[in-house]
This record gives C-alpha cells, sequence and structure tokens, in this order.
C-alpha cells in the first residue's frame, strides 16, 4: 500500500475497499463527507494522519492473503445494482421492520427516565420512512436506466434519452437524500451517547442500541457503494456516449 494523507477518504475507500472498516471503527465518514483529505478527516477526530495510514497499511497487508474482495469499480453495474439491493435494501428494509416494534417497547418501559429515547424515536421513524421512499426511487426509476444504459454500450447501441434528462440529476437527488440520512444517523448516535445503554438499560434496551449501531454501519457501506462507485461510474458511462 502505497499513499499520503493528501488523497480524500472517499479515494482511499475506493482504491482500497477494506479500509472502511478501519474507518468505521475510527468514526470517520467514507460516505457522504469522503471529500475530506485523510489529513482534514484526522484532524477533525483528532486523530495522527501517520498512524491512521499505518493502520492502512497493515490491514492491507493482512487482508492480501485473504479472498480478494469483488472489486466493484470493474464488475458490471447491473452486477454492483443487484449487490447493493439484494444486500444492503433488503438488509435496511428488515431492520426498519424489527427496530421499529423494538424502540416502542423499549420506549414503553424505560422512557419515562430515558427522555432520549423519544427523541431516538423520532429522528428513526423520520429515517425509516426518508429511506423506504429513497430505495423506492432508486429502484423503480434510477437503477432500471442505469441497466438499460449499460446495455445499451455494451451492446453499442445509442442510449435512449431518459426522461429526467440526464442521470446527474436523479443522482444529484439521491446524493442529497444521502446527505440527510447521513446527518439523521449521526443524531442518533448523539442522542444514544454513541450507542451506549445507560446502566438500568434491559436487555432489550441494549440489543436496540447494538442494532442501530449495525444499521449505521450498513448505511455507510451502502451510500458508500452508491455515492463512490455507482454514481460516479453511471455518470461516466453517459458522458462517453
Amino acid at each position: 500500500m502505497n499513499t499520503s494523507g493528501t488523497k480524500t477518504i472517499r479515494e482511499l475507500a475506493v482504491e482500497f475497499p477494506h479500509a472502511v472498516r478501519t474507518f468505521e471503527r475510527l468514526g470517520i465518514d467514507y460516505c457522504c463527507g469522503g471529500g475530506k483529505s485523510l489529513e482534514e478527516a484526522c484532524a477533525s477526530r483528532n486523530l495522527s494522519a501517520e498512524d491512521v495510514l499505518k493502520e492502512l497499511a497493515s490491514a492491507d497487508a493482512m487482508t492480501s492473503a485473504r479472498p480478494a474482495e469483488r472489486n466493484w469499480q470493474a464488475e458490471p453495474l447491473t452486477e454492483l445494482i443487484a449487490h447493493i439491493t439484494s444486500t444492503h435494501h433488503k438488509y435496511t428494509r428488515e431492520e426498519i421492520a424489527r427496530i421499529g416494534p423494538l424502540l416502542d417497547k423499549v420506549c414503553s418501559v424505560h422512557g419515562a427516565n430515558h427522555a432520549e429515547l423519544l427523541q431516538i424515536r423520532n429522528i428513526f421513524q423520520a429515517l425509516a420512512e426518508e429511506l423506504s421512499t429513497h430505495m423506492m426511487k432508486e429502484e423503480k426509476v434510477l437503477f432500471p436506466y442505469i441497466e438499460r444504459m449499460e446495455e445499451a454500450v455494451v451492446q453499442g447501441d445509442p442510449i435512449l434519452p431518459p426522461p429526467f434528462g440526464s442521470v446527474r440529476n436523479p443522482v444529484a437527488m439521491m446524493m442529497h437524500e444521502h446527505d440527510s440520512a447521513g446527518e439523521a444517523l449521526h443524531s442518533l448516535r448523539q442522542a444514544s451517547g454513541d450507542y451506549t445503554p445507560p446502566s438500568d438499560g434491559c436487555s432489550s434496551y441494549r440489543a436496540l442500541y447494538t442494532a442501530l449501531a449495525e444499521l449505521e454501519a450498513d448505511l455507510h457501506q451502502h451510500i458508500h457503494l452508491e455515492n463512490n462507485i455507482l454514481f460516479p461510474r453511471a455518470e461516466e458511462m453517459e458522458q462517453g456516449h
């Protein structure tokens, strides 16, 4: 691994897929805030860029001995879309359905003594509604267009003009909604004290915070695949034809 602290978090996450695990653990935003350089991102978290680079190099050495992960920069866009929908969209829908009732249960038992739970429920409900609509728009409008566009390019046919003018238009909307989701996730983490259950928290309370933390981690990876790989490749494909 040969890189420097001047590269953006987004570039590192795309070039070294294993890096997202390190970024996740250190609280470095690699999806919505991926435009910052590593040095800038580390400074905002009071981390040493040099130490983080060493961690990334160490992780790179360890993962080189494992089976290679899929290189989404090289795979067909249809394959990447299938992965996003079957893995991340599916997981998000399932977790929204599971976390909602669990959150209601914890609020009913502990809400009187922990007012932050009511704030967490309000944030989560708004996020769940936004994500549900967001994923539906991707699956019904944006993703099918990208798939048709790639098919036309592969077959050497002209790309049919989309009803929304250019793929850049729905992409800009989806990225704006990703930013909104990122803000909601940040608010959830703040309200929950980094998902740390209180001393009087029951097993359901702990399970709730674990589920929210895992949803956050999956959404970070989900948004990274779209913002940093799928969308730029789709825009490049459209511009090149």
